[in-house]
């Protein structure tokens, strides 16, 4: 069965393909299909992914592509994808990434920890989350993942 796409979701942006999970037979098809197509719209999204991304290996993204593309952001976190605040979306996804650790997280973004520490309550005065609680920064967290997916 086809298990593999090529995709390019953005004119000038690099190609990335998706593989879906090998099947057997023309009944599964439409499955390997949705998964190939997954997988490149997560490659071309997460560039540690591609240019050739796996089902198997795209871990939150299996959920975050099954998203209706039209309700993908969340209205609370979107704020953060708009023009004038997009620098504060980049700090809190990064930081994010790093587990909440601070070190590591303002390392990676090249500032300064106080810097950092202001950002994230900018994030907070902007989207009424709370980064103290789980389920705030898991909505966070993946509505930001989700906002590349395009």
């Amino acid at each position: 069965a086809a298990d593999r796409l090529l995709h390019s979701p953005r004119a000038g942006g690099p190609a990335a393909a998706g593989m879906g999970t090998p099947r057997r037979g023309l009944a599964e098809l439409t499955d390997a299909w949705a998964e190939a197509l997954s997988s490149a719209r997560a490659a071309a999204a997460e560039r540690r992914l591609g240019p050739l991304a796996e089902w198997s290996g795209l871990g939150p993204y299996r959920v975050l592509t099954g998203l209706p593309q039209d309700r993908a952001a969340d209205p609370a976190v979107r704020p953060l994808l708009e023009r004038p605040h997009t620098e504060l979306g980049r700090t809190a996804e990064v930081y994010l990434d790093c587990a909440g650790q601070a070190g590591r997280a303002a390392a990676a973004l090249g500032i300064h920890r106080q810097t950092l520490y202001y950002r994230l309550s900018r994030v907070e005065q902007l989207t009424g989350l709370d980064l103290d609680n789980g389920e705030d920064r898991l909505l966070l967290h993946m509505t930001l993942k989700a906002s590349r997916l395009g």
